[in-house]
């Protein structure tokens, strides 16, 4: 059995689906409850609370862990997770980081998900860590402007770096639940290509039909919006990799080919399966 934390996600979801097309029995673990996958599963518990999923670990064989915000949040202790898994019995473990560990890593947020890479190391499991960079999910901050006022506001709009689609991770991550050429591997996961913001309110013009606009924020104006669903220190993390980011952050990866034997999906393709959100 595979224990999948983040399951209700951009990521859980397309990663669920692989293992049960696999024919893997799944357990899906969010905060509030869901429906089971068909072949699998679900229950509530609490990361924070790390306790709490202790019944769910327990006879399970491997563990997809994704962090939400507060998991990065001071007083957490998603180490705790690493350390039950295993006690549990949990021969495997795949993590979700970021690429900020490698491109940046004296942030506080980088060095707490270092952190927590070096406790996986450690842990006496079989261990991947995934290492994505922006999301093309993230787009959807944009759907409610672009359905009521057909505009992308977006700061940095001429810079952009290779942002990879969730789903493409999703599918990366099961096959490193599955196959044992990816155990002690760390991958970086990027998009096909560098895409700026502007090029993706043209994207999703392309999508829907119609014209889409652009308009610039500030970085201030940027930042408000973000700290609604993610703390300040991680808006800002992010809004510097935005502005100005390094020559490792614009790189595009092969790591999403290597696993998955095919080039990343393009964030056109992305918006074209996720259309019905901006009409």
């Amino acid at each position: 059995m595979i224990v999948v934390t983040g399951a209700t996600g951009n990521i859980g979801r397309p990663l669920t689906e692989a293992l049960v097309a696999a024919g893997e029995q799944v357990t899906t673990v969010s905060r509030h409850a869901a429906v089971a996958p068909e072949g699998g599963r679900h229950a509530v518990a609490d990361l924070a609370d790390p306790a709490g999923l202790e019944p769910t670990l327990a006879g399970a064989k491997a563990l997809f862990l994704l962090l939400s915000g507060e998991l990065h949040a001071t007083g957490a202790d998603p180490a705790d997770i690493i350390g039950r898994a295993a006690a549990s019995g949990v021969r495997r473990v795949v993590l979700l980081s970021t690429l900020g560990v490698a491109t940046r890593p004296f942030g506080a947020t980088r060095i707490a998900m270092r952190a927590l890479e070096d406790v996986v190391r450690e842990s006496g499991s079989d261990w991947t860590i995934l290492r994505p960079g922006g999301f093309a999910s993230n787009a959807l901050w944009w759907a409610e402007s672009v359905r009521s006022r057909q505009v992308v506001a977006a700061p940095f709009g001429d810079t952009g770096v290779p942002i990879i689609d969730p789903a493409d991770i999703g599918e990366v991550a099961a096959a490193c639940l599955l196959d044992d050429r990816h155990l002690g591997e760390v991958y970086e996961l990027t998009g096909p290509a560098v895409i700026t913001p502007r090029e993706q309110a043209a994207a999703l013009a392309g999508v829907l039909g119609s014209p889409v606009g652009f308009r610039e924020l500030t970085r201030a104006e940027a930042k408000a919006g973000m700290v609604r669903s993610m703390p300040a220190e991680l808006a800002d993390d992010t809004l510097d990799i935005l502005s100005s980011p390094t020559l490792a952050e614009v790189r595009v990866s092969p790591d999403v080919e290597r696993v998955l034997g095919r080039a990343p999906r393009s964030f056109a393709e992305w918006a074209a399966r996720n259309v019905a959100a901006f009409r």
